[in-house]
């Protein structure tokens, strides 16, 4: 049995603390990266820093599908590792890896055909398309190369080791935040390009970090095993990715999906109140990182130990996950608190967008411990081969619960009642999975059947 990162055998507060490190840390320069984007597209004015906004659930659905797929990979290739079987997962990550090229590759060239009528349905106004059109493009054209990384990210942390997802990713941010102010603002003989100019440095910084991915992963890891055309592989590893990743990546779809609802509920009020929404889930992701690298590291872990056949060491690991990310989001309150007209002020000075976005800032992170316990009891199901459970609990909390508080809180209190709409509903689902996690089980005999069965040699 293949244990080289100690997944099945050291203390498990260990092992997910040097999993989760440099996953942390490849994570935050990635998301710094996007501030860097929205401080700089933010110096463009109020309309581009809201055509970004609007750009955000489109792109996060593509991400969502890969995210998805990533999610299947990581699971199959988690116990077919943890059952040493080191060769079937070879085949299986060169399956996955021409699935996921065409399915986006198809996806974008649709995006790219209805640039106007998906933006206008979300309420972008004819000046603002033009600005959304500017940056999309170049964000469709380059997503096939995103899900390409992103997967073989995911396959290098489904073998335990999360160090060189994280480099990967450094080298990505580092490319894209040196790219950024030559591009939109211009220097020298290169002209200045706007939101253009940051699609294009983001899009090469894909490219560069794709590279390096693929160097780890085909030439000195040896992780892909190249394999004839087979359709009867193919159909059986795409069932098994399918398994998990279809309800995994629908999961992870329908946060954008209601992140695009709640910005046309804003778009009527006004624009500014967009680009404060917008700029407020970009700082969200950054506070939410730990939670991000934790959920991460957490999954191919659980999926090993299921694998090993050893489920109490898997949910011991779980309940011990929610329990850190509950008080640790609690804590980091306390500083973010006082840091709301700093954070506030670099990314804009309009009155209008500074009031909600310090609104946004004020109250929503008073709920991310709680956030945070949905995540990382979400992701973990997926491990424990329950994606449609995981699915369940997020269309819940969504679409019952918080749209219509928000289309209630918009109704009575404006721009701040819908705000005051998320937490709340963070909240409850918070408890409501923490007593789920203490039930959660491994699954049945005739579940881990299905699952070994679609996988081929």
């Amino acid at each position: 049995m293949n244990d080289k990162h100690g997944l099945l055998t050291q203390p498990i507060g260990r092992v997910l603390m040097n999993m989760t490190l440099p996953n942390l840390l490849g994570i935050l320069t990635v998301l710094g990266s996007s501030l860097v984007d929205m401080f700089f597209i933010g110096k463009l004015g109020t309309e581009p820093l809201a055509a970004i906004s609007f750009t955000f659930p489109v792109t996060l659905v593509i991400s969502s599908i890969v995210i998805g797929i990533g999610a299947g990979l990581s699971t199959n290739l988690g116990r077919l590792i943890g059952s040493g079987n080191q060769q079937t997962a070879k085949v299986f990550l060169f399956d996955v890896i021409c699935i996921t090229f065409t399915i986006i590759s198809v996806l974008c060239l649709i995006g790219l055909m209805f640039i106007d009528p998906l933006f206008t349905l979300l309420g972008a106004n004819s000046d603002i398309l033009l600005l959304i059109h500017d940056y999309m493009i170049y964000a469709f054209l380059g997503a096939p190369f995103l899900a390409l990384l992103m997967v073989g990210n995911q396959a290098l942390r489904a073998t335990g080791d999360t160090k060189p997802p994280a480099q990967i990713m450094i080298s990505a941010a580092i490319v894209n935040i040196i790219l950024d102010p030559i591009l939109i603002f211009g220097v020298g003989p290169i002209p200045a390009m706007g939101l253009k100019g940051a699609a294009i440095a983001t899009t090469v910084s894909w490219l560069v970090a794709l590279s390096v991915s693929g160097y780890l992963i085909l030439i000195k890891r040896e992780l892909v095993k190249f394999a004839p055309f087979c359709r009867a592989r193919l159909v059986k590893n795409w069932r098994s990715l399918a398994h998990i990743a279809r309800p995994a990546a629908l999961m992870n779809m329908i946060n954008p999906i209601a992140n695009g609802v709640l910005m046309a509920m804003l778009a009527r009020v006004d624009h500014a109140s967009v680009a404060a929404f917008g700029t407020g889930v970009k700082i969200e992701s950054v506070l939410l990182i730990v939670v991000m690298a934790l959920s991460s590291s957490l999954s191919p872990f659980i999926a090993q130990n299921l694998g090993a056949g050893q489920p109490q060491r898997a949910k011991q690991a779980l309940l011990m996950s929610l329990k850190f990310v509950l008080i640790f989001q609690s804590l980091l309150y306390i500083p973010l608190l006082f840091s709301v007209d700093f954070l506030t002020g670099l990314f804009t000075d309009d009155p209008q967008v500074v009031k909600g976005l310090s609104f946004y800032l004020t109250f929503l992170p008073l709920a991310y411990g709680p956030l945070g316990m949905v995540i990382v009891f979400a992701n973990s199901l997926n491990a424990y081969h329950q994606p449609v459970t995981s699915l369940l609990i997020n269309l819940t909390r969504l679409f019952l619960i918080m749209l219509p508080l928000a289309a209630l809180g918009l109704a009575i209190g404006g721009e701040t009642g819908l705000m005051l709409a998320l937490p709340i509903t963070n909240t409850i689902m918070g408890a409501a999975c923490y007593y789920m996690a203490t039930r959660v089980s491994e699954p049945t005999l005739a579940q881990r059947r299905h699952a070994a069965d679609a996988v081929i040699e």
